[in-house]
Protein backbone atom coordinates (compact mmCIF):
# COMPACT_ATOMS: atom_id res chain seq x y z
CA UNK A 1 0.00 0.00 0.00
CA UNK A 2 1.75 3.49 -1.41
CA UNK A 3 0.83 6.37 0.82
CA UNK A 4 0.18 9.89 -1.75
CA UNK A 5 2.03 12.54 -0.41
CA UNK A 6 -0.45 15.19 -1.03
CA UNK A 7 0.21 18.89 -1.77
CA UNK A 8 1.66 20.97 0.68
CA UNK A 9 -2.15 23.29 1.15
CA UNK A 10 -3.66 19.86 2.12
CA UNK A 11 -4.51 19.73 6.00
CA UNK A 12 -6.09 16.68 7.60
CA UNK A 13 -8.25 16.24 10.23
CA UNK A 14 -9.79 13.62 11.80
CA UNK A 15 -11.87 12.76 15.23
CA UNK A 16 -12.70 9.31 17.13
CA UNK A 17 -15.21 9.31 19.86
CA UNK A 18 -14.29 8.04 23.27
CA UNK A 19 -16.17 5.13 25.03
CA UNK A 20 -17.92 4.19 27.92
CA UNK A 21 -17.04 0.35 29.05
CA UNK A 22 -20.45 -0.89 30.00
CA UNK A 23 -19.57 -4.45 31.08
CA UNK A 24 -16.96 -6.80 30.12
CA UNK A 25 -13.63 -4.76 30.66
CA UNK A 26 -10.61 -6.45 31.62
CA UNK A 27 -11.85 -9.49 29.35
CA UNK A 28 -10.17 -8.07 26.57
CA UNK A 29 -6.44 -8.22 27.86
CA UNK A 30 -4.27 -10.87 27.12
CA UNK A 31 -3.61 -13.31 28.44
CA UNK A 32 -7.67 -13.88 29.25
CA UNK A 33 -8.97 -13.30 25.98
CA UNK A 34 -6.07 -15.62 24.32
CA UNK A 35 -6.95 -18.31 26.75
CA UNK A 36 -10.83 -18.14 27.34
CA UNK A 37 -12.08 -15.47 24.85
CA UNK A 38 -13.16 -11.95 26.03
CA UNK A 39 -16.72 -10.55 25.77
CA UNK A 40 -17.31 -6.57 26.07
CA UNK A 41 -20.70 -4.44 25.49
CA UNK A 42 -19.18 -0.81 24.79
CA UNK A 43 -20.64 2.74 23.69
CA UNK A 44 -19.31 5.56 22.29
CA UNK A 45 -19.96 9.12 23.36
CA UNK A 46 -20.08 12.83 22.29
CA UNK A 47 -17.06 13.10 23.81
CA UNK A 48 -13.90 12.87 21.13
CA UNK A 49 -10.29 12.72 20.55
CA UNK A 50 -8.87 15.16 17.40
CA UNK A 51 -6.06 14.98 15.39
CA UNK A 52 -4.27 17.16 12.13
CA UNK A 53 -1.20 16.65 9.95
CA UNK A 54 -0.84 18.68 7.37
CA UNK A 55 2.69 19.74 6.01
CA UNK A 56 5.42 21.29 8.15
CA UNK A 57 8.36 23.69 6.59
CA UNK A 58 11.35 21.52 5.18
CA UNK A 59 12.71 18.36 6.58
CA UNK A 60 11.37 18.92 10.34
CA UNK A 61 8.65 17.37 12.03
CA UNK A 62 6.73 19.36 14.89
CA UNK A 63 4.17 17.43 17.38
CA UNK A 64 1.35 19.06 19.51
CA UNK A 65 -0.53 17.96 22.05
CA UNK A 66 -2.76 21.33 22.44
CA UNK A 67 -4.27 20.29 25.65
CA UNK A 68 -1.35 19.55 27.76
CA UNK A 69 0.77 22.16 26.09
CA UNK A 70 3.70 20.20 25.01
CA UNK A 71 5.66 20.71 21.57
CA UNK A 72 8.53 19.11 20.28
CA UNK A 73 10.19 19.85 17.20
CA UNK A 74 12.93 18.52 15.44
CA UNK A 75 14.72 16.65 12.28
CA UNK A 76 12.40 14.36 10.37
CA UNK A 77 13.95 11.38 10.59
CA UNK A 78 12.48 7.63 9.67
CA UNK A 79 12.61 6.75 13.77
CA UNK A 80 11.81 9.43 16.15
CA UNK A 81 12.92 9.09 19.54
CA UNK A 82 10.44 9.03 22.19
CA UNK A 83 9.34 12.35 23.70
CA UNK A 84 7.41 13.04 27.30
CA UNK A 85 3.91 13.14 27.13
CA UNK A 86 4.31 12.70 23.07
CA UNK A 87 4.50 8.70 23.03
CA UNK A 88 1.59 8.36 21.11
CA UNK A 89 2.61 11.10 18.09
CA UNK A 90 5.90 9.53 17.95
CA UNK A 91 4.72 6.14 17.90
CA UNK A 92 2.08 6.50 14.80
CA UNK A 93 4.22 8.40 12.84
CA UNK A 94 7.22 6.07 13.41
CA UNK A 95 4.93 3.12 11.80
CA UNK A 96 3.26 5.16 9.36
CA UNK A 97 6.38 5.82 7.71
CA UNK A 98 8.05 2.17 8.41
CA UNK A 99 4.57 0.53 6.98
CA UNK A 100 3.58 3.22 4.17
CA UNK A 101 6.41 5.46 3.19
CA UNK A 102 9.18 2.74 3.28
CA UNK A 103 11.35 4.62 5.64
CA UNK A 104 11.09 7.91 3.94
CA UNK A 105 10.76 10.51 6.63
CA UNK A 106 7.38 12.94 6.37
CA UNK A 107 7.69 16.53 7.01
CA UNK A 108 4.63 17.16 8.95
CA UNK A 109 3.15 19.40 11.72
CA UNK A 110 1.01 17.10 14.04
CA UNK A 111 -1.49 18.70 16.30
CA UNK A 112 -3.81 16.89 19.06
CA UNK A 113 -6.18 17.44 21.49
CA UNK A 114 -9.02 15.31 23.48
CA UNK A 115 -11.81 16.54 25.32
CA UNK A 116 -11.05 14.07 28.59
CA UNK A 117 -7.48 13.99 29.79
CA UNK A 118 -5.71 10.53 30.50
CA UNK A 119 -6.18 7.82 32.77
CA UNK A 120 -9.97 8.95 32.73
CA UNK A 121 -11.03 5.86 32.13
CA UNK A 122 -13.07 6.59 28.83
CA UNK A 123 -10.27 4.38 26.64
CA UNK A 124 -8.14 8.10 25.95
CA UNK A 125 -4.86 7.14 24.68
CA UNK A 126 -6.04 4.66 22.29
CA UNK A 127 -8.79 6.59 20.96
CA UNK A 128 -6.02 9.44 20.69
CA UNK A 129 -4.08 6.62 18.59
CA UNK A 130 -6.89 6.16 16.43
CA UNK A 131 -7.80 9.80 15.65
CA UNK A 132 -3.84 10.30 14.46
CA UNK A 133 -3.62 7.46 12.68
CA UNK A 134 -7.46 8.24 10.87
CA UNK A 135 -5.36 11.53 10.36
CA UNK A 136 -2.57 10.26 8.73
CA UNK A 137 -4.59 7.93 6.36
CA UNK A 138 -6.61 11.29 5.08
CA UNK A 139 -3.52 13.00 4.97
CA UNK A 140 -1.69 10.21 2.83
CA UNK A 141 -4.57 8.99 1.36
CA UNK A 142 -4.53 5.54 2.65
CA UNK A 143 -7.52 3.17 2.45
CA UNK A 144 -7.67 1.37 4.92
CA UNK A 145 -10.72 -0.58 6.62
CA UNK A 146 -11.92 -0.08 10.43
CA UNK A 147 -10.77 -3.65 11.49
CA UNK A 148 -7.28 -2.40 9.82
CA UNK A 149 -7.32 1.28 12.23
CA UNK A 150 -8.29 -1.03 14.85
CA UNK A 151 -5.78 -3.63 14.78
CA UNK A 152 -3.04 -1.11 13.88
CA UNK A 153 -3.92 1.49 16.60
CA UNK A 154 -3.76 -1.96 18.97
CA UNK A 155 0.10 -2.92 18.41
CA UNK A 156 1.33 0.45 18.28
CA UNK A 157 -0.02 1.19 21.60
CA UNK A 158 0.29 -2.28 22.71
CA UNK A 159 3.15 -3.24 21.25
CA UNK A 160 5.91 -1.12 19.53
CA UNK A 161 5.08 1.71 22.60
CA UNK A 162 4.47 -1.26 25.49
CA UNK A 163 1.26 0.11 26.98
CA UNK A 164 -0.18 -2.44 29.33
CA UNK A 165 -4.22 -2.68 28.30
CA UNK A 166 -6.83 -4.75 26.21
CA UNK A 167 -8.29 -4.09 22.79
CA UNK A 168 -11.39 -2.77 23.37
CA UNK A 169 -10.73 1.14 23.08
CA UNK A 170 -9.10 0.80 19.68
CA UNK A 171 -12.04 -0.82 18.12
CA UNK A 172 -14.81 1.23 20.25
CA UNK A 173 -13.40 4.05 18.75
CA UNK A 174 -13.11 3.24 15.43
CA UNK A 175 -16.36 1.94 14.86
CA UNK A 176 -18.16 3.98 16.95
CA UNK A 177 -21.72 3.04 18.03
CA UNK A 178 -22.83 0.43 20.84
CA UNK A 179 -20.88 -2.60 20.15
CA UNK A 180 -20.73 -6.42 21.63
CA UNK A 181 -17.12 -7.33 21.04
CA UNK A 182 -15.81 -10.70 21.26
CA UNK A 183 -11.52 -10.84 21.40
CA UNK A 184 -9.44 -13.89 20.75
CA UNK A 185 -5.94 -14.70 20.03
CA UNK A 186 -6.11 -15.10 16.44
CA UNK A 187 -9.13 -12.24 15.41
CA UNK A 188 -11.90 -9.93 16.96
CA UNK A 189 -15.27 -9.96 15.98
CA UNK A 190 -17.60 -6.17 16.52
CA UNK A 191 -20.86 -7.01 16.55
CA UNK A 192 -22.93 -3.83 16.76
CA UNK A 193 -26.21 -3.69 18.69
CA UNK A 194 -29.59 -2.40 16.72
CA UNK A 195 -31.08 -0.73 20.03
CA UNK A 196 -35.08 0.56 19.43
CA UNK A 197 -34.83 4.39 19.52
CA UNK A 198 -36.98 4.68 22.47
CA UNK A 199 -33.90 2.33 24.64
CA UNK A 200 -31.69 4.74 23.48
CA UNK A 201 -33.54 7.20 24.59
CA UNK A 202 -34.15 6.27 27.55
CA UNK A 203 -30.24 4.90 28.55
CA UNK A 204 -28.69 7.97 27.32
CA UNK A 205 -31.49 10.02 29.63
CA UNK A 206 -30.08 7.76 32.17
CA UNK A 207 -26.30 8.04 32.15
CA UNK A 208 -24.97 10.53 34.93
CA UNK A 209 -21.21 10.69 34.37
CA UNK A 210 -18.64 11.87 37.36
CA UNK A 211 -15.06 12.74 36.82
CA UNK A 212 -13.46 12.02 39.98
CA UNK A 213 -10.34 14.54 39.63
CA UNK A 214 -7.84 11.66 39.96
CA UNK A 215 -5.99 10.16 36.75
CA UNK A 216 -5.25 6.96 37.18
CA UNK A 217 -2.00 4.75 36.21
CA UNK A 218 -4.13 1.33 34.49
CA UNK A 219 -0.84 -0.09 34.31
CA UNK A 220 -0.13 -1.71 37.83
CA UNK A 221 -4.24 -2.86 37.60
CA UNK A 222 -3.52 -4.29 34.26
CA UNK A 223 -0.20 -6.25 35.62
CA UNK A 224 -2.11 -7.53 38.63
CA UNK A 225 -4.93 -8.99 37.00
CA UNK A 226 -2.46 -10.28 34.52
CA UNK A 227 -0.50 -11.94 37.06
CA UNK A 228 -3.78 -13.60 38.77
CA UNK A 229 -4.37 -15.27 35.08
CA UNK A 230 -1.27 -16.58 34.42
CA UNK A 231 -1.23 -18.08 37.80
CA UNK A 232 -4.60 -19.30 37.44
CA UNK A 233 -5.70 -18.19 40.77
CA UNK A 234 -8.87 -19.18 40.92
CA UNK A 235 -10.73 -16.37 42.79
CA UNK A 236 -9.74 -13.56 40.38
CA UNK A 237 -10.00 -16.20 36.96
CA UNK A 238 -13.60 -17.20 38.24
CA UNK A 239 -14.59 -13.52 38.66
CA UNK A 240 -12.74 -12.86 35.33
CA UNK A 241 -15.28 -15.75 34.39
CA UNK A 242 -18.41 -13.88 35.82
CA UNK A 243 -17.61 -10.18 34.67
CA UNK A 244 -17.40 -11.84 31.25
CA UNK A 245 -21.32 -13.45 31.93
CA UNK A 246 -22.65 -10.36 32.86
CA UNK A 247 -21.78 -8.48 29.66
CA UNK A 248 -23.47 -11.42 27.70
CA UNK A 249 -26.42 -10.57 29.80
CA UNK A 250 -26.35 -6.98 29.47
CA UNK A 251 -26.23 -7.55 25.82
CA UNK A 252 -29.33 -9.66 26.12
CA UNK A 253 -30.94 -6.59 27.83
CA UNK A 254 -30.14 -4.36 25.36
CA UNK A 255 -31.81 -6.48 22.88
CA UNK A 256 -34.75 -6.91 24.70
CA UNK A 257 -35.18 -3.41 25.76
CA UNK A 258 -34.89 -4.39 29.41
CA UNK A 259 -33.37 -1.58 31.58
CA UNK A 260 -33.99 -3.04 34.92
CA UNK A 261 -32.04 -6.33 33.59
CA UNK A 262 -28.96 -3.79 32.09
CA UNK A 263 -29.11 -1.88 35.55
CA UNK A 264 -28.56 -5.60 37.30
CA UNK A 265 -26.26 -6.74 34.85
CA UNK A 266 -24.10 -3.55 36.01
CA UNK A 267 -24.23 -4.15 39.48
CA UNK A 268 -23.22 -7.28 39.36
CA UNK A 269 -20.73 -6.91 36.91
CA UNK A 270 -19.44 -4.43 38.91
CA UNK A 271 -18.73 -6.38 42.46
CA UNK A 272 -17.45 -9.14 40.62
CA UNK A 273 -14.43 -6.69 38.72
CA UNK A 274 -13.70 -5.58 41.91
CA UNK A 275 -12.26 -9.05 42.96
CA UNK A 276 -10.20 -9.02 40.29
CA UNK A 277 -7.33 -6.20 41.76
CA UNK A 278 -7.07 -4.79 45.24
CA UNK A 279 -6.86 -0.92 43.46
CA UNK A 280 -9.87 -1.25 41.25
CA UNK A 281 -12.05 0.44 43.68
CA UNK A 282 -10.47 2.46 47.06
CA UNK A 283 -12.34 4.09 50.03
CA UNK A 284 -12.84 7.14 47.95
CA UNK A 285 -14.71 5.75 44.83
CA UNK A 286 -16.93 3.67 47.29
CA UNK A 287 -17.76 6.59 49.18
CA UNK A 288 -19.15 8.16 45.47
CA UNK A 289 -20.99 4.62 44.74
CA UNK A 290 -22.78 4.29 47.96
CA UNK A 291 -23.71 7.77 47.83
CA UNK A 292 -25.23 8.18 44.50
CA UNK A 293 -26.70 4.67 44.61
CA UNK A 294 -28.95 5.89 48.29
CA UNK A 295 -30.07 8.55 46.07
CA UNK A 296 -31.50 6.83 43.71
CA UNK A 297 -29.27 5.27 41.55
CA UNK A 298 -29.58 2.04 39.94
CA UNK A 299 -26.29 1.16 39.30
CA UNK A 300 -22.56 2.05 38.80
CA UNK A 301 -19.07 1.14 38.24
CA UNK A 302 -16.12 2.66 37.36
CA UNK A 303 -15.72 3.06 33.63
CA UNK A 304 -12.37 1.56 32.26
CA UNK A 305 -9.40 0.06 34.49
CA UNK A 306 -10.59 1.45 37.49
CA UNK A 307 -8.80 3.04 41.13
CA UNK A 308 -10.36 6.54 39.77
CA UNK A 309 -10.91 8.50 36.48
CA UNK A 310 -14.86 8.87 35.57
CA UNK A 311 -17.19 6.92 37.46
CA UNK A 312 -21.08 6.32 35.62
CA UNK A 313 -24.31 5.77 36.62
CA UNK A 314 -27.28 4.85 35.27
CA UNK A 315 -30.57 6.38 36.85
CA UNK A 316 -34.49 6.58 36.37
CA UNK A 317 -34.71 10.05 34.63
CA UNK A 318 -37.03 10.84 37.43
CA UNK A 319 -34.00 10.51 39.86
CA UNK A 320 -31.26 11.61 37.76
CA UNK A 321 -31.21 15.51 38.70
CA UNK A 322 -31.43 13.79 42.57
CA UNK A 323 -28.37 11.75 41.82
CA UNK A 324 -26.64 14.74 40.13
CA UNK A 325 -27.10 17.00 42.92
CA UNK A 326 -25.80 13.84 44.96
CA UNK A 327 -22.65 13.77 43.11
CA UNK A 328 -21.70 17.29 43.42
CA UNK A 329 -21.35 17.47 46.85
CA UNK A 330 -17.80 15.46 46.26
CA UNK A 331 -14.98 17.10 44.31
CA UNK A 332 -15.60 16.18 41.08
CA UNK A 333 -17.54 16.93 38.10
CA UNK A 334 -20.78 15.79 37.03
CA UNK A 335 -21.66 15.55 33.30
CA UNK A 336 -24.35 13.79 31.05
CA UNK A 337 -23.52 12.47 27.54
CA UNK A 338 -25.17 11.43 24.39
CA UNK A 339 -24.39 8.28 22.59
CA UNK A 340 -22.70 8.21 19.22
CA UNK A 341 -23.36 6.27 15.80
CA UNK A 342 -20.38 7.32 14.04
CA UNK A 343 -16.63 5.80 14.85
CA UNK A 344 -13.69 7.75 13.68
CA UNK A 345 -14.01 9.88 10.48
CA UNK A 346 -11.71 12.26 8.61
CA UNK A 347 -11.78 15.33 6.12
CA UNK A 348 -9.33 17.80 4.75
CA UNK A 349 -9.37 21.53 4.74
CA UNK A 350 -7.75 23.11 1.92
Amino acid sequence: MKAIIPSSTVVARARAPLRLGLGGGGTDVSPYCDQYGGEVLNVTIDKYAYATVCAAEHGTVRLTAADSGRVWQGVAEPVLQRQQGLDLHVGVYNRVVRDFMGGQPLAVDVITHSEAPPGSGLGSSSTMVVALLQAFCEYLSLPLGEYDIASLAHDIERVDLGMAGGKQDQYAATFGGMNFMEFYADRVIVNPLRMKAELKAELESSVVLFYTGVSRESAAIIAEQTDHIRRRDSAPLEAMHRVKAEARAMKEAVLTGNLEAFAQSMRTGWEEKKKLARSISNAAIDEVYDAAMAAGALAGKVSGAGGGGFMMFVAELSRRPEVMRCLQRFNGQVFTCNFTERGAHSWRKN
